[in-house]
C-alpha cells in the first residue's frame, strides 16, 4: 500500500483554482450534511444513495479518485478486495487531508494536481472516480473533457471510468436554480453551458460501453477503457 504524498502542478491558473477554493476547512466540516444530505436529494434531485450505488458498481482493486471532497463515497464503498490501493487526486490540499484521514485504514496515496493538466505517471488503475469534479471546472464541457484525455494514460485495459456532474438541462426547482446561479456567478461551479448530450459525446469519443443517465440535474455516467 502507498503512504507517500506527492505534490505536483503547484503553479495553476486562477480559473482552475476558483472552483476548488470553496472547499475550506469549515465547508468540508458541513459538506456531508448539506451537499450529501440536503442538496443531493432536495435540490439536485440525485440522492446520495444513487451515487453510493455508482461506486459500488464500479470501484476496483486499484482505484484513482479525482476531486475527492470529504472522501465520503470511498469510505462507504463496498470494495471487491479487503485492502484496495487508492490514490487521491485533488487541487485543494484541504480535501486531500480530510479524505485521506477518513480512509486512513487503506493508507491512500495523495497527489495535489490540477486535473485540467497532464497528470504524473501514477501507474495503471482499474477504476477512476470523477464525482462532482467536472462541474467545478471552468469552461465549456468540451474544454473540461480534457480531464478524460489526462486520465487515459493511467487506465488499465477495461478499467471503469465513472462519476457524476451537474448539467444545465436537468429539472431544477426555483431554489435549486437560485443556488446554482449563485455558485456559477462566484465561479464555484460552471454549468451554464453543460448539457447531458455533451457528457455523452465526450465519453463516447474516448471510451466504450458508455452509459449516461440524467438524475434530476445530475448526469451520472459509467464507461470502460478500451
Amino acid at each position: 500500500m502507498w503512504k507517500e504524498s506527492i505534490a505536483v502542478s503547484e503553479v495553476t491558473q486562477a480559473t482552475s483554482e476558483t472552483g476548488q477554493a470553496a472547499y475550506s476547512h469549515l465547508v468540508l466540516r458541513i459538506y456531508d450534511f448539506f451537499v450529501l444530505g440536503v442538496y443531493n436529494r432536495y435540490l439536485w434531485r440525485c440522492p446520495t444513495s444513487e451515487l453510493r450505488a455508482l461506486y459500488d458498481r464500479n470501484v476496483r482493486s486499484r482505484h484513482l479518485d479525482i476531486g475527492v471532497a470529504t472522501g465520503y463515497y470511498l469510505d462507504h464503498a463496498h470494495w471487491p478486495v479487503p485492502n484496495p490501493e487508492i490514490t487521491l487526486v485533488d487541487l485543494n490540499p484541504n480535501c486531500l487531508a480530510v479524505a485521506a484521514r477518513r480512509i486512513a485504514r487503506y493508507a491512500p496515496r495523495t497527489v495535489q494536481a490540477d486535473a485540467l493538466k497532464p497528470l504524473p505517471d501514477l501507474g495503471r488503475f482499474s477504476s477512476v472516480g470523477l464525482t462532482y469534479l467536472l462541474h467545478c471546472l471552468p469552461g465549456t464541457f468540451p474544454e473540461k473533457a480534457v480531464v478524460f484525455d489526462n486520465i487515459k494514460p493511467l487506465l488499465a485495459p477495461n478499467a471503469r471510468v465513472f462519476g457524476a456532474t451537474m448539467v444545465d438541462d436537468g429539472k431544477r426547482g426555483p431554489i435549486a436554480r437560485m443556488v446554482n446561479n449563485r455558485y456559477n456567478a462566484k465561479g464555484f461551479t460552471s454549468t451554464r453551458n453543460d448539457r447531458l448530450a455533451d457528457v455523452k459525446v465526450a465519453l463516447e469519443a474516448r471510451f466504450k460501453d458508455v452509459r449516461v443517465e440524467l438524475r434530476g440535474t445530475v448526469a451520472v455516467f459509467e464507461a470502460s477503457a478500451p
